[in-house]
């Protein structure tokens, strides 16, 4: 007989009172500096986070919580503790690196040191994603408080050590070890909320690749008032190239590539959009469809960077060599692989003067649709909304790309993959001052908690 399932209020009440503790453990996390990138900080540090991660996990009854090295360099945090006889096997992600602070000027407090400030609490990876692992663990203490030291459900736990570095590391661990994850349902904490308070489950994820377009033109830098007219500027080759990505209304125009679909879930309203995203007075919004539409539906490309000479020491020289790194973001419905040949293929095609371009990309990351039926989506979906006081969970895209789950879902066919967490626009996730809010880490625990409850006593 399975054990009965916690009250909404019981939860609350034990939740609540583990919240100090919960702010303990982020403010130890957040002060480790565990950027997987050794030109910005040693990997001892990305080490030391991930000991912290199981050592935190196997007090919470993971008692086999250990690293295992990836093929990138990375550590992955794995452990499983089985459930009672037939109950499913729940696996929890999220991931202990972080990008970097950027500029430390521009950051009110220090990036590495948890800060309270307007009820907020700041810090680099504050939620992304070290707040998703906080929610994780505090849900596992309330159901362990309730049920006497046991789980309702079998947990599997996979904590990502260099998931915004993009290398790899465990979706190459995972086809190399298959059934080493095996669950009915995978519970993808790195995504978050429409709004603060507002329970969202992402169901929709825009794949990504990034496209390095080369420009050349002359042997060498030419002084500009002997030669300028004439001589074939490859800066503005390039200008003129990459200005013919976007139409007059801001729409993507790669050849080949529909930038026509829509977005049929929760909306993004266009305030609320211009206030998360800091635009300012005057300036327009980009796309002739909705907000929604723009980040969910349909394929974008950003400029991410240009080789070219700073403004502060330039000479009066043509330049004979530029370069451009752009990042192109494929919604699903849309080959990410289709949609990378396409837009070298515009570019290859809108280069003017017979100027000589190369291009290169890195491996093309695919999009992802999550399933909307089923048990583990209703019953995590009403959790939630129970968890916040709503009437019901909404659901959105995102348009961030999770290449694991592609993997998660071509290695595990039969688990259901639902994607969630304490993130929501006024976090500024790898932007300075990252921020999370306290409450929401507290909501998102409850929600996930009682989603874990009741999944064990719907199968018993």
């Amino acid at each position: 007989m399975s054990a009965p399932v916690p009250t909404l209020d019981d939860l609350r009440g034990v939740v609540s009172g583990l919240m100090a503790r919960a702010r303990g453990d982020l403010a130890a996390l957040v002060a480790i500096p565990s950027v997987a990138d050794e030109r910005i900080q040693p990997h001892s540090e990305c080490v030391r986070a991930a000991r912290w991660v199981a050592d935190a996990f196997r007090a919470e009854g993971v008692d086999d919580a250990r690293l295992e090295p990836t093929p990138d360099g990375s550590d992955v945090v794995v452990g499983h503790v089985p459930g009672p006889e037939g109950a499913p096997t729940v696996l929890l992600y999220a991931h202990y690196d972080v990008q970097p602070p950027l500029d430390d000027d521009a950051w009110t407090s220090p990036p590495f040191e948890l800060t309270e400030r307007d009820g907020r609490l700041y810090g680099r990876g504050a939620a992304d994603c070290k707040g998703n692992i906080v929610a994780h663990l505090t849900a596992l203490r309330a159901l362990r408080a309730l049920g006497g030291g046991t789980f309702p459900v079998g947990i599997r736990i996979v904590v990502e050590g260099s998931e915004e570095q993009g290398t790899g590391g465990l979706d190459d661990w995972v086809r190399a070890h298959p059934g080493e994850l095996d669950s009915d349902a995978i519970l993808i904490a790195d995504t978050g909320n429409a709004a603060l308070g507002v329970p969202t489950l992402t169901v929709a994820l825009r794949g990504a690749s990034n496209v390095v377009v080369t420009v050349e033109s002359m042997r060498s830098e030419v002084h500009s008032g002997m030669f300028g007219g004439a001589a074939p500027d490859a800066l503005a080759a390039l200008v003129a190239m990459l200005a013919t990505l976007r139409d007059d209304k801001g729409d993507t125009t790669i050849r080949g590539l529909d930038a026509t679909q829509t977005w049929d879930g929760v909306q993004y309203e266009p305030d609320a959009f211009r206030r998360d995203a800091g635009v300012l007075d005057g300036v327009g919004l980009l796309g002739s469809g909705s907000v929604a539409d723009q980040l969910w539906a349909r394929p974008a490309v950003t400029i991410l960077g240009i080789d070219a000479p700073k403004v502060v020491g330039s000479s009066a020289a043509i330049q004979p060599k530029a370069a451009a790194r752009l990042n192109l973001r494929v919604p699903p419905g849309l080959d990410t692989a289709a949609a990378v040949a396409a837009l070298e293929d515009h570019l290859g095609a809108v280069a003017p003067w017979g100027v000589h371009v190369t291009l290169e990309h890195d491996t093309p990351g695919q999009p992802f649709q999550a399933r909307t039926e089923g048990t583990v989506f209703d019953t995590l979906s009403r959790a939630l909304a129970d968890a916040f006081d709503a009437e019901r969970t909404t659901t959105a895209g995102q348009g961030g790309s999770i290449p694991l789950c592609n993997v998660l879902q071509d290695s595990y066919p039969d688990a259901e993959i639902v994607l969630l967490g304490v993130e929501e626009p006024a976090c500024l996730i790898h932007a300075p001052n990252e921020s999370v809010d306290p409450d929401e880490i507290e909501r998102i625990a409850v929600g996930e908690a009682l989603f874990l409850a009741r999944l064990g006593a719907a199968t018993a």
